[in-house]
């Protein structure tokens, strides 16, 4: 699935949707689409947003091979945050040693084994079981605050789902990566389930404060489900609104 006027490429994979964005770094006015065949000719950086499940390195192998590209052209990678279905290919998809893993606070600690998710809640526990399945990386992990500016994405701090979620907006493209902040059904947003959030009423907090604050785009690219690819913005004030 192409959206944003083909500068991002939707994976759908496993369990959740993991995106290749296009972040134009020439002169607007130049052609920088990501389409089957176009390969590296292009001085636009690769990013990765989010990386599935560990079984989802073929799946997301031949999506880039689908636009011409391969791991190696991966330039840098976007995390909303820390669960398997969303960080488990980064070990084996084969980035450059040089490639950049951006991550919000404590997922970055969790994501490198430097600590470990509280046991005694819910979603801790989860994230303890599945830990075993996932390798940490070996690129440098860097933390990513809110505010913060990673080439033409802003990060914006949404806790709740987990305790550092983070969305990504691209402002020029029009699109906002929000993770498990919300989901779609039915053409609809709704908040993550309490059950998969670390603290759903900070999860809550997140969606009316990010709604207050983001640009209005166009699209709305979440990890589960369909992205609102028609005023995102609208959808987002409208669950924002609701909660």
């Amino acid at each position: 699935m192409s959206i944003a006027g083909g500068r991002v490429r939707r994976f759908r994979l496993r369990a959740a949707n993991a995106y290749l964005v296009s972040d134009p770094s020439r002169p607007q006015d130049d052609d920088s689409t990501i389409r089957p065949g176009r390969g590296r000719g292009s001085d636009d950086e690769f990013v990765l947003v989010d990386a599935g499940l560990p079984w989802d390195r073929g799946r997301l192998l031949r999506g880039l091979a689908d636009v011409g590209l391969d791991a190696g052209d991966v330039d840098r990678v976007l995390l909303t945050h820390y669960d398997v279905d969303h960080v488990g290919t980064l070990a084996t998809l084969g980035l450059r040693a040089d490639v950049p893993i951006h991550v919000g606070e404590p997922d970055a600690s969790y994501l490198t084994h430097r600590s470990n998710p509280p046991i005694l809640s819910h979603k801790g526990a989860a994230q303890l079981l599945a830990a075993p399945l996932l390798t940490p990386p070996t690129n440098p992990v860097e933390v990513v605050d809110d505010g913060d500016r990673i080439g033409g994405f802003v990060a914006y701090g949404t806790p709740g789902h987990t305790p550092g979620h983070t969305a990504y907006v691209h402002e020029r493209l029009g699109v906002a990566f929000v993770g498990d902040m919300v989901r779609e059904t039915d053409g609809r947003l709704e908040p993550a389930p309490w059950v998969l959030n670390a603290d759903s009423d900070q999860n809550r907090r997140s969606i009316r404060e990010f709604a207050a604050r983001c640009p209005p785009v166009d699209v709305v690219a979440m990890g589960h489900g369909d992205p609102i690819v028609e005023y995102g913005y609208g959808s987002l004030k409208r669950v924002a609104d609701r909660v």
